[in-house]
Formats: C-alpha cells, structure tokens, sequence
C-alpha cells in the first residue's frame, strides 16, 4: 500500500504538511524525530488523516494535486 497523508503541526496549528509514503507510522516518526528539515522546525506533528492507494503512480498523482491550489481547497473541505 501507498499512502498520502496530511500531518497538522501541535506548535503552530496553521501548519501543515502533505506527503507520501509506503511505511505510514516509520513517516511519521521520522517527521516528529526532526528527520525532515522542512518539518523540523514545527514538531511535534499529529497525522489529520490519509488515504490509502494500491499503485504508487496513483499515490504520487494524488499528492501532487494536493499541493495544487484548487488541491489545497479540495483537501480543506472534503478530507480534512
């Protein structure tokens, strides 16, 4: 399984973070570690929630639209 995810920052709650992964809960660990520099500086971060592909192509073109601007108000009014 493929999955995108949407993290929400405990810190400062206008900070989000889309991604992708294969290993969802090593991710988020890793995020909350600080092993992502451009998440490290908000930690720790709670996942909002994701959606769960069975195709990598399928996983990244759905990440992709989200960080798009009608992916930004889709995400804020449909998922999370």
């Amino acid at each position: 399984m493929f999955y995108v995810y949407c993290l929400v920052s405990e810190s400062a709650l206008d900070r989000r973070y889309v991604g992708f992964t294969a290993d969802l809960r090593q991710r988020v660990s890793d995020h909350n570690r600080g092993c992502t520099p451009s998440t490290a500086g908000h930690r720790p971060w709670r996942l909002m929630g994701y959606v769960a592909f069975d195709t990598k192509p399928a996983a990244l073109a759905f990440e992709r639209y989200l960080k798009t601007g009608s992916g930004h108000a889709f995400r804020n009014k449909r998922l999370w």
